[in-house]
């Protein structure tokens, strides 16, 4: 039977043919809320072959809640390096296959950026759903300019840090950061020291989540609020460039 003939006799084949094609698919997973989840991102999860996931057991809640069945591999910073070359080969050996990080976008300060690489230079198809990536929402009700802007993501520890802020002094457009709760007011500091007190901040917290909070003003204000609260939750942090 041609495929022409399969679409008329069954109109959902083609969808389903689609679904089962050999490529690595990026799926974005919802970053608190789960309503956020995509009904095309359940479909794929369900159809792949196989699941790579951060950490399996997050995602087995998440697969579980919308009774998603497929096969899960874990496939973290620790271990990507080493699985990279595995997963093109099983794409390339007809098999489709789902990249999940715990909550967001993959690759987006999430491992996935090395496997999508390689798929890219060895010619195998990579597709990325549109979905949840907590900087879009938390850039956008910021109140800053959001027309030009440059996510940095996690700044350095330590090596690169002091350079990377001297660098950043100069930086016009609005500025995207992730930061952890643990760390939120040493980096505060740092920039009210490198950009000036009263740069203006966006602090965004447990965001699409029961407690999400938002909290704006200058650097000195922000600093001083957070001193006094618990502070708890994904971090985002969104600073106005020089101006």
């Amino acid at each position: 039977m041609e495929f022409d003939d399969c679409l008329q006799i069954f109109p959902n084949f083609a969808f389903k043919y689609i679904f089962l094609e050999a490529k690595l698919y990026l799926v974005p997973t919802p970053i608190g809320n789960l309503d956020d989840m995509t009904f095309r991102a359940v479909k794929i999860l369900k159809e792949v072959d196989l699941i790579l996931a951060e950490d399996t057991r997050t995602s087995g809640k998440l697969l579980k809640h919308y009774e998603i069945g497929t096969q899960m591999m874990s496939h973290h910073m620790h271990n990507e390096h080493k699985m990279v070359i595995r997963i093109v080969d099983r794409i390339q050996a007809g098999e489709s296959i789902a990249l999940i990080s715990d909550a967001g976008t993959p690759a987006i300060s999430d491992p996935g950026f090395l496997l999508t690489r390689a798929c890219v230079q060895a010619g195998v198809a990579v597709e990325c759903l549109p979905g949840a990536t907590a900087f879009v929402p938390a850039l956008v009700n910021s109140g800053l300019p959001n027309d030009k802007f440059v996510f940095e993501g996690f700044l350095p520890v330590k090596k690169g840090r002091q350079t990377r802020l001297l660098f950043l002094a100069e930086e016009t457009r609005t500025m995207i950061f992730y930061e952890s709760p643990h760390k939120l007011l040493k980096t505060l500091t740092h920039f009210s020291e490198y950009f000036g007190a009263n740069r203006q901040v966006s602090v965004s917290r447990e965001l699409t989540k029961l407690f999400e909070e938002t909290k704006r003003g200058s650097l000195e204000e922000v600093i001083d609020y957070f001193s006094k609260n618990t502070l708890k939750g994904e971090i985002v942090v969104v600073l106005e460039g020089k101006k």
